[in-house]
């Protein structure tokens, strides 16, 4: 294991580890050796802004993920324990929408993500992410396509796309982040099931959907896999838990966000067909303290790099790139929920390459997904029960 070289033995080692960049953040590793200098620990900025909030609602049920519906209609929030619901932009919540897939609600698993189709507007078309019970105590992470009614009560033409195989009867990293694209194509995340024996299935993508992202054709196929001889739909591996998914407005490229073990949550670009290397190698440790895989922490060649990574943890949730007028000095940046950190957090980017880091709301909630509201505002869902859906202004703004 590399992390435990005294600074005086690096001036001995390999060429490849001389190279490296030295970092020593207060978390699992005594030293954590990086590939680049712009990896971990951006330097601390600061915004010249005071938030203002505004609690939309504080009675939801360990909310997961918010979609912000068009037309000042509001919003959707999916409840964990299975529920979804219409939230008016005054804070009044509607009563449970009918038709929901139904959802094995245990541990982390249960009713997840939402996104609205691009052409919402028109076809009124929304997808879900969920925790589908198989057999007797199994689970699977699932995507359905659905259309959402005009009142906002019900949901039609209920699809269930694609399932997660084998199921696991671990409740727990399920993944479930979707992004839905311009063209109609669909990618769902998942995780690796948690336990020792799962998680290698994160680096078999032939005989399992774990520790994977999956794509869906505009047919409502999936796709043709991006790595040789994998399931259908398998874009890429190697992953833990991916949390969090956007898309960069400017390259189109896919950025996620990985929980890491105990340190080593990371900030990924994918590129399809590429093995991310997890349970082989991590920037953190296992929660015993003992190394995972390998040992390595520097992840090149053998397999991509993060773009970032926390260590300690922060617990990355969903991720979005701000657009809008209310933050302008904000335009461009990461903004993500942090679960364990308890805190909006801020990325400043240059290119691919992070290079400042703020942490809004400092403990005061497990941030579980981030939004940008029609004009522009933030929206934060806190993960508790009761939960709630908060907008963030500027001070001082209309």
């Amino acid at each position: 294991m590399q992390r435990a070289l005294p600074v005086f033995l690096l001036a001995f080692a390999s060429p490849a580890l001389a190279q490296t960049q030295e970092v020593s953040p207060a978390g699992t590793l005594p030293l954590t050796l990086v590939n680049a200098a712009t990896q971990s620990e951006a330097r601390t900025v600061a915004s010249d802004v005071t938030l203002t909030e505004q609690v939309v609602t504080g009675v939801l049920a360990s909310p997961w993920s918010v979609a912000v519906l068009p037309d000042s209609a509001g919003y959707v929030v999916t409840e964990r324990g299975g529920t979804l619901r219409h939230v008016t932009r005054d804070g009044t919540v509607g009563p449970e929408i009918a038709g929901v897939p139904n959802v094995r609600a245990l541990r982390q698993g249960g009713l997840l993500d939402i996104a609205l189709a691009p052409d919402f507007a028109e076809s009124r078309v929304i997808y879900l992410s969920y925790a589908a019970p198989d057999g007797l105590a199994g689970s699977a992470t699932a995507l359905a396509r659905a259309v959402l009614s005009d009142d906002h009560t019900a949901l039609d033409e209920v699809t269930e796309l694609w399932r997660q195989t084998p199921a696991s009867a671990i409740p727990a990293h399920f993944g479930s982040r979707i992004i839905a694209f311009e063209d109609g194509r669909v990618l769902v995340t998942t995780g690796d099931r948690f336990t020792p024996e799962n998680r290698q299935l994160a680096q078999d993508p032939i005989n399992a959907t774990y520790g994977v992202t999956i794509m869906i054709g505009a047919d409502g196929a999936p796709e043709a896999p991006a790595v040789e001889g994998a399931l259908p739909g398998v874009l890429s591996y190697g992953h833990r838990n991916i949390q969090g998914a956007a898309l960069h407005p400017e390259t189109g490229a896919i950025w996620m966000l990985e929980h890491g073990p105990a340190g080593g949550d990371e900030l990924n670009i994918i590129t399809p067909g590429a093995n991310y290397g997890w349970p082989e190698v991590s920037y953190g440790v296992n929660y015993n303290g003992t190394d995972v895989g390998t040992g390595e922490q520097i992840h090149a060649p053998a397999f991509v790099e993060p773009i970032y990574f926390w260590d300690p943890s922060i617990a990355p949730s969903d991720m979005v790139f701000y657009q809008g007028d209310m933050f302008a000095d904000w335009e461009g940046s990461i903004l993500l929920g942090a679960l364990a950190g308890q805190s909006l957090v801020r990325l400043e980017l240059e290119g691919d390459n992070v290079i400042g880091e703020e942490r809004l709301r400092e403990g005061e909630g497990r941030v579980r997904d981030v939004a940008v509201d029609e004009d522009g505002a933030i929206l934060v869902l806190i993960d508790d029960d009761p939960g709630a859906l908060i907008r963030l202004t500027p001070e001082g703004a209309d």
